[in-house]
């Protein structure tokens, strides 16, 4: 699954902007919801196949933190998006800024 396909689902946008914040155990973040924890295991299985999020163990916790590669990835598909359009939003600004021209007169009707 793609990034932007496993970033489509609110619960799942929601969970990588907790992640954002901070490494969570799969429980801190089942707190954060009202779904069930297996529902919440499955989203974290989606974003971890995508490499939005990877897991580490510590004992018997599981700590889900964002996965830099993913994130990279879309950081750099943001980076050419903004490529493309910076410059047309600044020629649009310049174009907007431009003093108004003078009113055209109308032509009389006959």
């Amino acid at each position: 699954m793609s990034i932007f396909a496993a970033l489509a689902d609110p619960t799942r946008r929601g969970i990588v902007e907790s992640l954002a914040r901070g490494a969570l155990s799969s429980g801190e973040i089942a707190e954060r919801f009202d779904i069930s924890a297996s529902a919440i295991s499955q989203h974290l299985k989606v974003l971890r196949e995508a490499q939005v999020v990877r897991v580490r163990a510590e004992a018997q916790r599981r700590i889900y933190e964002l996965d830099p590669h993913g994130v990279a990835e879309l950081s750099r598909w943001v980076e050419e998006l903004k490529g493309f359009w910076a410059p047309r939003f600044d020629a649009l600004e310049a174009e907007l800024r431009k003093p108004a021209g003078r009113p055209r007169k109308r032509r009389k009707e006959k």
